[in-house]
């Protein structure tokens, strides 16, 4: 492998005093978002921990707590709609962290002129996601803004759930030699999104993966306590996603061209309209960093789901480069797989 250890990617273009798209990204933009500006003003341990969901010790349990706001355009795709992924984002930042769900609440900014039959749709496809996933939508609030100022519908929600005892993920505690492991096919949400939003049409048609994870997650910890950390590769998809667990782990990843499942649609998709799957979000996946010893047990325990099929064994953590994430080619080559610096499909979540 080469020397990585001066490497240097050159930063993107400022932002300056301005709010621009890739602030909302996943990405570099909006890590430094949060660590310059809302990291300084609201700074506390749980905060700093930078987890998709705050634990927070309440009456003798651990209650995971989580907040997402949707922005998807458009409200309706193949696979889903704003609706059920709103659902399915909240109990998946809750499963994250090892919690199952127990309720949610729901907020919507409605723009004035949204015909009540899509509206209703979408909360009848929200209620159906909810059941399904075992919660109940306790409580929320409803807003309204001009025509022009809120593009159809924003929704925001926000999630609780407990942690089971002996429970405890971390972006921050991956080590040299776990394996990193993935729940199965990688892009199919944002290519799903672009081709609804842009009307293009494949062989093959893509549907998004949206799906909630809690019982996957609650067979994989069945499996083993041996499991580091857990993420949904959501904004700036599974590049992101591994590099915020190098970053906070302060180790180094690698991973395997050839073993990252993709589909071919999602694949060609890419290659036609010049994006890397790498970045490419999705909505029902999972990242899991599991210690080597346990590896094969839990792979086996994600293939034995309906929901983890796919998984595959895509790379490991090592001592070098910490920070870095580094992708050995199909060519035998490799490169570092950087953050995502702007956007390359906005409005997917």
């Amino acid at each position: 492998m080469s020397d990585f250890s001066s490497f240097v990617c050159p930063a993107p273009l400022g932002a300056g005093d301005r709010i621009l798209l890739g602030h909302g990204s996943g990405g570099t933009l909006s890590a430094e978002l949060i660590r310059n500006l809302f990291l300084p003003l609201f700074r506390n341990p749980t905060l700093e921990r930078l987890e998709d969901q705050a634990v927070l010790p309440v009456g003798g349990v651990r209650l995971a707590f989580t907040t997402d706001s949707f922005v998807v355009k458009p409200l309706f795709f193949r696979g889903g709609d704003i609706g059920s992924l709103a659902v399915h984002g909240t109990v998946n930042d809750l499963a994250m962290g090892g919690a199952m769900p127990l309720a949610l609440s729901a907020a919507f900014i409605v723009e004035e002129g949204l015909p009540l039959e899509t509206l209703g749709r979408i909360a009848e496809s929200m209620a159906q996601a909810a059941r399904a996933a075992g919660v109940e939508i306790v409580t929320g609030d409803t807003k309204v803004v001009e025509k022009g100022k809120g593009d159809g519908l924003f929704i925001n929600t926000t999630g609780i759930g407990i942690v089971r005892e002996g429970v405890s993920l971390s972006a921050s505690a991956a080590r040299p030699g776990d394996a990193v492991l993935v729940s199965g096919c990688l892009g199919d949400h944002g290519i799903a999104i672009l081709a609804e939003r842009e009307g293009l049409e494949f062989e093959c048609p893509v549907a998004s993966d949206s799906a909630a994870l809690h019982t996957l997650v609650a067979a994989m910890l069945d499996a083993s306590s041996e499991i580091r950390a857990l993420r949904d590769p959501t904004r700036g998809g599974l590049s992101s996603t591994l590099n915020e667990i190098a970053g906070q782990s302060r180790v180094g990843i690698a991973i395997e061209d050839r073993a990252i499942p993709i589909r071919e649609a999602v694949r060609g998709a890419c290659e036609l309209l010049g994006l890397d799957p790498l970045y490419v979000a999705n909505e029902g996946k999972l990242v899991a960093i599991v210690a080597p010893e346990a590896a094969e047990r839990v792979l086996a325990a994600m293939r034995s789901h309906p929901l983890g099929a796919g998984a595959a064994r895509i790379g490991e953590v090592r001592q070098a480069y910490p920070g870095l994430v580094t992708l050995r080619t199909s060519l035998g080559t490799t490169r570092v797989v950087d953050m995502l610096s702007g956007d390359q499909l906005p409005r997917i979540c």
